[in-house]
Parts: structure tokens; C-alpha cells; sequence
């Protein structure tokens, strides 16, 4: 599997990567297929999913992607009660947002290495607690910190008939 795009976590007033799937677990609890087209290998889910945490509790606020009706997914289209945050009730688990300089890259998931892993436990949308696990420091002073895919294949979104929908 080729490295995914991360979800985006705001926590503190900074932007975090997330590499976890909320949303994910959304779909499988309410038993349905999400609606989502991929169009890249780095990808495959077929959306970016933005959330935050607000008083120790998830929000997805925003979503970036298109559906299989080839209309722009957003907020709206897939929560119309709920147009600008949803409360992530459905989710439990934990999440992992590395953080500084990459260490070792893999061309795989969410499997690279950082400098460190910042996570977060939830049970059903609440926050029971976050802790900090350190993987070592990089001696590459040109190194970007934060998450990054190193490659991703676009493909375009055709028609059965071949005609173009992109």
C-alpha cells in the first residue's frame, strides 16, 4: 500500500497530522459503504477529513474529497443536521499525529517515523487522555517537520463509456 494522506487534527490551536480513520468507523457502525471516489493512490479512502478537539471532545469539522456522484463531498452532504461540526460519539480508539522531523519514510499507510508520536485516546469522542512517545532526533537540519507523502498516481475519474467526468 503506497504512504496515505493523513487526516488533519487541530489540538492547541496547531494543525496536526492524524494518522487514524474516524470517520472510517462511522461508515461501519451504521453498516453502510462510504461514498467516496478515490483518485489517487495516496488516497485510498477518497477523503481528507478535518477535526478538532473542543473541551476534550472530536469534532470533524470539514471534509475534503469527492463522491461517487462525482459531486465535492463536504460537511453538509454527508451530516445536513450538521453543516459545520459533528460530534464523533461513534468513535473510540486511539490516534496518532507524529510530530518533528522525519526519521525513516515507508512507502506504506501511515508507517514512517518521526521525531515523535503525539496520541490521543478516545472513548466515544471524549478524550480519556494524549501522551508523547518519543522515536529519536534527526541530525538533518533540512528536514521538514510534520507528516508528508512522498508520492502519489492521480488518476482521472472516467465515465463506463470512456467519457471524461474530471
Amino acid at each position: 500500500m503506497t504512504a496515505q494522506i493523513p487526516e488533519t487534527l487541530v489540538y492547541e490551536g496547531r494543525e496536526l497530522s492524524m494518522c487514524a480513520e474516524p470517520l472510517g468507523n462511522y461508515f461501519a457502525l451504521a453498516g453502510l459503504d462510504p461514498p467516496f471516489e478515490w483518485t489517487s493512490t495516496a488516497l485510498w479512502r477518497g477523503y481528507v477529513g478535518t477535526w478538532e478537539i473542543v473541551d476534550g471532545r472530536l469534532y470533524l469539522t470539514g471534509i475534503n474529497g469527492t463522491l461517487k456522484t462525482a459531486e465535492v463531498a463536504n460537511l453538509a452532504s454527508l451530516f445536513p443536521d450538521f453543516p459545520e461540526r459533528v460530534f464523533a460519539h461513534w468513535y473510540s480508539g486511539t490516534t496518532r499525529s507524529p510530530e518533528g522531523k522525519l526519521l525513516e519514510y515507508f512507502h506504506m499507510g501511515y508507517a514512517s517515523i518521526h521525531e515523535r508520536d503525539r496520541y490521543f485516546e478516545f472513548e466515544k469522542g471524549v478524550v480519556l487522555r494524549t501522551w508523547a512517545h518519543e522515536n529519536g532526533t534527526s541530525g538533518e537540519a533540512t528536514e521538514a517537520d510534520g507528516y508528508a507523502v512522498r508520492a502519489a498516481t492521480i488518476f482521472d475519474r472516467q465515465a463506463d463509456d470512456g467519457d471524461d467526468l474530471s
